[in-house]
């Protein structure tokens, strides 16, 4: 495929402070050219890319320049970002079944709006059904889209909602978010709820992984407990994914991945795409103004002060107060900003994973449009940046081409042959 040279040299144009460390063997000109050159061969996937209620409606619409999200057909063009996984998300609520019915209701509207990106813009981008779908639509020069879920609240009690989900694309679920649910226990619960309800996965979530495992989904193991990733790892018939993780050895945050997890994803299978969102990638000093402008900020809008139930709190604000809500933040990140995240810092995840658990289960992803944040790459327009880096540490172009795609595309080829096997 041949990519558009739109926006490179904008890309290229990154402040030199991420480029400080040059190779040895190799000129700035020379490593900038040979990563370059790796970008436009290898598939780049990006597996978690978030989308909005308004997503592919003039509100929101994914095909113009002028749109502010990070990820838009432009800006994946103008990178060189091919395939994107894009989510329907519903944060955790009342598990009852008012709150399952309003759960299922929030993801068809997000199934849906990605159906209609890709009907409205069907000659820039086809959405994905298997591994074989992805390069074929990349052969053929258009982007790729792909579904993941995020969150299994939506299915309910409901193992046949599986099945529907499936049929509409979605091929992966992390099957917790921020709060516990009927499936496991969240790496982070929300105030109030005990550490773990049900000790790892329950009994109706075991029955919701082998239901996947039959269909053809693959388990992802981000923001669920420790306990959890490995009772799922210990369940699953196939291979399972962190569709969006740090290494908790690199940054002690509880949605990152112990060592432990991680040697057993290695004995799994499975892969971890290591997540660019800053507070996930560096943990950074907070100076007490900024955070008592951010107390006063969530104070005005009724939002927790603490980390916890933050995403929950939101959802209730509309779509007015988010704007408003969001542009305030910016004003406090001007006034106080915090220390940068660069992508040096977001690649030692990758680095301190391949060395751990190898160069075949670990891949790459933003969180975009739910966080980014890092310096370098926060937007899909500054992706080469990433090859830049991991070119400038010595990976080859195979171990390039694994890391953006190809592991991820294994495990999801043999999450469709275990599905054949248990027809």
């Amino acid at each position: 495929m041949i990519r558009s040279t739109t926006g490179w040299c904008a890309i290229l144009l990154f402040p030199a402070i991420l480029f400080a460390q040059s190779s040895p063997n190799l000129s700035e000109e020379a490593l900038l050219a040979k990563a370059r050159q790796i970008h436009e061969q290898v598939v780049t996937i990006d597996t978690h890319d978030d989308i909005s209620f308004d997503f592919a409606t003039p509100k929101d619409d994914p095909g113009t320049a002028d749109n502010p999200r990070q990820v838009t057909l432009p800006k994946m063009r103008a990178g060189g970002l091919d395939v994107g996984f894009f989510i329907v998300y519903v944060g955790q609520g009342e598990r009852t079944l008012q709150g399952y019915e309003f759960a299922y209701q929030q993801a068809i509207k997000k199934f849906d709006a990605i159906h209609r990106m890709t009907q409205q813009y069907a000659d820039q981008i086809e959405l994905a059904y298997s591994p074989d779908d992805v390069l074929r639509i990349h052969r053929s020069g258009k982007l790729v889209a792909c579904i993941g879920i995020e969150n299994g609240w939506p299915i309910g009690r409901d193992l046949n909602k599986l099945k529907e989900f499936y049929d509409r694309g979605g091929r992966y679920i992390t099957l917790s978010h921020n709060g516990h649910n009927d499936i496991c226990d969240s790496s982070n619960p929300f105030p109030g709820e005990p550490e773990a309800e049900h000790n790892g996965v329950s009994e109706f979530g075991k029955q919701v992984i082998a239901e996947m495992n039959r269909l053809g989904i693959m388990v992802d193991i981000s923001h669920i407990s420790k306990k959890s990733q490995l009772d799922a790892m210990a369940l699953s018939k196939a291979p399972v994914i962190a569709s969006h993780s740090g290494v908790w050895s690199v940054n002690r945050n509880p949605r990152n991945m112990e060592d432990e997890v991680l040697l057993a994803l290695k004995k799994n299978g499975g892969v971890i795409q290591c997540v660019a969102l800053a507070e996930f990638v560096k943990s950074r000093p907070v100076p007490p103004e900024r955070q008592e402008a951010l107390n006063a900020l969530r104070e005005e809008f009724g939002l927790p002060k603490g980390r916890g139930g933050m995403r929950r709190a939101m959802q209730s604000l509309s779509d007015e107060q988010i704007a408003k809500f969001r542009a305030r933040m910016q004003e406090i990140d001007s006034r106080y900003p915090l220390a940068p995240v660069t992508v040096k810092d977001f690649v030692n995840h990758i680095d301190y994973a391949v060395k751990l658990i190898g160069i075949d289960h670990v891949g790459i992803s933003s969180d975009f449009d739910g966080g980014g944040g890092v310096q370098g790459w926060n937007n899909a327009s500054e992706t080469l940046n990433v090859t830049v880096e991991l070119v400038r540490r010595g990976y080859s172009e195979e171990d390039i081409a694994k890391l953006w795609g190809g592991n991820l595309l294994r495990v999801w080829r043999e999450v469709e042959r275990t599905a054949k096997s248990l027809q």
